[in-house]
């Protein structure tokens, strides 16, 4: 019998004992393992479970009972100090000895943590272990703000525990954006209005340059002299391979870390192999569960003289949800290297970003990046790996079939579904087919698909009711894994039970703790079913709902008062002023930011302009094929996500181009993030702050035909911005046919968006100079047509109804309207003069 020892217990520990005794007889190897840890293998995959449900039983791989039920020796709360390659012997810290023939290094990783100076005082934790968990949570009860040090996956799940800690949070990231490894701007961006949506406050660029304190901490301070207080620190910058003991017996480690291991996963001894974190293959670290439980299965095909599998590079696809966001990234997702072309679908007010990366062919797909929405990953992360053939419209991936050639792609049974498990779709069916199972948790069970990082079930969940369709059955679709209901099902039983609280409803038909998929979801049902405050169920609301207003920058809230129709009385909107000079509230119009009065007569006109322009104001071109309005958001000013002061850029854009007459109406807007409040995308000229200037979006429109604006030029400064501006306006002014908006004009001009490129950015007619000079022309020799009205006696004569006579039309008649006056309804009238 070969005796086999196994140092460390982690997820990738355990697996390999599971897999080999899968595998192989129980009389060909005997398996001792030492875990330093007090705990079985536990999940860290989903370590931040324990902060909402304090059991460690819940998180183990396997109770104890599986280890003596198959035969694997436990050693728990054993540090193995020293291994004896010469007589193939390990010790421990207390001085227990074991003998292997072959030993299996499976320590894994340590946190990392940069050499900043007050690390070591009381109230900075690291983010590892159940017990580093646990004296968090100890701590975290006479805390009240805590700061998370790290943007990358382990910090935003550190950051989800302070929030369930109820700390106000704070996330540092060195990068420019959040998971720079994983997302790109965009995506970035997109998750954190996700997260500072949920309350965690996002600090980018931020280099630490000391712990502030003396043995306890209070603070951090930033290397451009910032401060920021803080009860608690979490450090979640990174992994480092636990290679020590390695190192000490002689084997090979690499320069910055990690046990080098060759393609069979030896290491440098033939007896001794590592796995997991602590291996280094071909210089690189796999810092994720499924490349770690491969390495696994090929040490387990070695040790039974297979000799066939190798271990290759890995795919670092993942997917999983931060802070019930969903985020996910797979095969080349930044492509920073390789020539391609991204298609790219941001929904601001959604907080949805999707990219995917097509080969400059158009055939294949090489990665791409999900936040916010990653329900199609499954599908185009073996889209990827495979190599199949796009659809004809590349982009119906992301957005779907919109009425084309359907974007639905049959995978191969080849398909590797669970990669933590190498289990393909054809083993997954024919389990289905030849275990009659009829349920994922039996699915689960007899393939081990899903029971690693958990990102394929919904692949996995999607196989197996095809395959039920297939033979007949009925598939019922539920709500999550807490309900084994549908959403349709579950406003019934509300409803006919009378159930009132989310913990009735799960005590009587769900399971477990619930999740932010389910309580958002059962909250929305009993508003809709009962009506009753929703206060009622604040805590499983999101914060805006919790609070009845809108979070803000700084953690102010907004307040809206409804207008239903934007129709408002005079004295509605002095009570709206006197509120806010009383609170001191900053006061913006929404929407198209003006206020239409309506029912003048012509010979009113002129009088009502002149008390307006005395106040200040001017035509805003309601009524001409001209720049009605140029939208925005309130900015850097107020808002918590602002990058820019979106307001004055509008006001300085909207105050140059007024009056400008064009084929069509003219409408834009200036938003200051990429939420994109302010819909610059539908107008015939957006712009959007980005972190570095400004991103100028072209010809988009709204009404019956809708069509986004697309990108003419990106992260440029306001003075580029206009200049663009005047030469787009111009060149749409010289070109286009009688009242085609910027829309259809583009869609006819030969060349589309990269022929307009050519002209306005690159200059390639060379009429660049012409049209900003044409353009400051019509700036400069602008005039309010109100105004000239107003100072000119002989305009003024001709607004009137009769040559003869100064009175109003007399068969204009309105009548009370909700408080105000509306034209009378044809029909009526015509029954009043019978």
């Amino acid at each position: 019998m070969e005796k086999i020892i196994v140092i460390g217990n982690g997820m990738v520990g355990y697996k390999f004992c599971e897999k080999l005794r899968a595998k192989a007889t129980k009389k060909q190897f005997s398996i001792k393992v030492f875990g330093e840890e007090p705990n079985v293998a536990y999940d860290r995959v989903h370590l931040s479970e324990y902060f909402t449900n304090q059991s460690v039983s819940n998180l183990e791989m396997a109770p104890r009972s599986w280890y003596v039920e198959n035969d694997v020796e436990l050693v728990t709360g054993e540090l193995i100090v020293n291994i004896d390659r010469e007589n193939k012997k390990v010790t421990s810290h207390t001085g227990l000895e074991a003998s292997y023939d072959k030993l299996i290094l499976a320590t894994g990783s340590s946190a990392f943590v940069p050499p900043i100076k007050g690390s070591e005082m009381q109230g900075v934790f690291v983010y590892r272990t159940i017990e580093d968990l646990e004296a968090i949570i100890e701590y975290g009860k006479t805390s009240k703000k805590a700061a998370v040090l790290g943007g990358g996956l382990l910090g935003l799940e550190a950051a989800k525990a302070m929030l369930d800690l109820k700390q106000e949070t704070h996330v540092i990231e060195f990068a420019p954006r959040l998971m720079p490894r994983q997302l790109d701007q965009g995506g970035s961006d997109a998750l954190q209005s996700k997260m500072e949506e949920l309350g965690v406050n996002i600090h980018m660029n931020r280099n630490t340059a000391s712990i502030l304190g003396e043995d306890k901490m209070t603070g951090l301070e930033f290397t451009d002299g910032q401060l920021l207080a803080a009860d608690m620190l979490v450090i979640s910058c990174g992994i480092k391979p636990r290679d020590e003991l390695a190192a000490q017996c002689g084997l090979e480690v690499g320069p910055r870390g990690g046990i080098v291991v060759n393609d069979l996963l030896e290491t440098t001894d033939k007896d001794i192999y590592a796995i997991g974190e602590c291996a280094l293959h071909k210089n690189f670290i796999y810092g994720l569960v499924a490349p770690g439980y491969e390495m696994a299965d090929v040490v387990v095909d070695q040790l039974l003289a297979g000799d066939e599998k190798v271990f290759e590079s890995y795919d670092m696809s993942t997917k999983l949800k931060l802070i019930g966001v969903d985020v996910a990234s797979f095969g080349d997702a930044l492509c920073e290297n390789v020539p391609h072309k991204p298609i790219v679908f941001e929904d601001n007010l959604e907080g949805i970003y999707k990219r995917i990366n097509v080969s400059e062919d158009g055939k294949t797909l090489l990665g791409g990046i999900l936040v916010g929405d990653a329900e199609v990953y499954g599908m185009l992360l073996q889209v990827t790996l495979n190599g199949m053939a796009l659809p004809p419209n590349p982009e119906d991936l992301i957005l779907g079939s919109r009425g084309g050639e359907s974007a639905e792609m049959e995978l191969p049974d080849t398909a590797q579904i669970c990669s933590c498990e190498n289990v393909t779709k054809g083993d997954i069916c024919k389990a289905v087919i030849d275990q009659n199972l009829e349920n994922i948790a039996d699915v689960k069970a007899c393939t081990k698909a899903g029971t690693g990082c958990g990102a394929c079930t919904p692949m996995v969940t999607d196989i197996f009711n095809d395959q039920l369709k297939s033979m007949g059955k009925t598939v019922k679709k539920v709500l999550c894994e807490h309900f084994d209901y549908s959403r349709q099902e579950l406003f019934d039983l509300i409803k006919v039970k009378g159930i009132k609280s989310y913990d009735d409803l799960l005590d009587a038909y769900g399971s477990g703790d619930g999740c932010e998929v389910c309580k958002p979801a059962v909250a929305s049902l009993m508003a809709s079913i009962w009506n009753e405050l929703i206060l009622n169920q604040d805590t499983i609301q999101d914060t805006n709902d919790r609070f009845l207003a809108n979070i803000q920058k700084g953690g102010s809230y907004s307040v809206v008062p409804r207008i239903p129709g934007g129709e408002i009385t005079p004295d509605k909107l002095i009570v709206i002023g006197q509120v806010a000079k009383k609170y001191d509230l900053y006061t913006k119009i929404t929407g198209g930011q003006r206020i239409d009065l309506f029912g003048a007569s012509v010979n009113q006109l002129p009088d009502i302009w002149e008390e307006l322009i005395d106040a200040g104001f001017e035509s805003g071109h309601a009524y001409g094929k001209s720049l009605r309005t140029v939208k925005s958001c309130v900015g850097s000013s107020w808002c918590r996500y602002g990058l820019h002061d979106s307001v004055s850029f509008a006001i300085e854009v909207e105050e140059r181009y007024r009056g400008l007459r064009s084929p069509h109406k003219l409408k834009s807007a200036v938003s200051g993030c990429r939420r994109e409040c302010a819909e610059a995308l539908s107008k015939d000229f957006g712009i959007i702050a980005t972190e570095v200037g400004w991103n100028l979006y072209v010809c988009g429109n709204g009404g019956s035909n809708p069509q986004h604006a697309l990108l003419l030029a990106g992260d440029i400064d306001s003075e580029t911005c206009k200049k663009y501006i005047d030469r787009f306006l111009m060149f749409y002014i010289k070109t286009a046919e009688p009242l085609n908006r910027t829309a259809t004009w583009l869609n006819k001009l030969e060349g589309g968006i990269e022929y307009l490129k050519q002209v306005v950015v690159e200059d390639s007619l060379g009429i660049g100079a012409d049209l900003e000079r044409e353009m400051d022309f019509m700036v400069d020799t602008y005039k309010c047509e109100w105004k000239e009205v107003v100072n000119n006696p002989e305009l003024r004569k001709k607004f009137t109804h009769f040559v003869n006579a100064d009175i109003p039309d007399p068969t204009m008649k309105f009548e009370d309207f909700r408080g105000q006056k509306k034209p009378v309804d044809w029909d009526k009238e015509l029954v009043e003069s019978k």
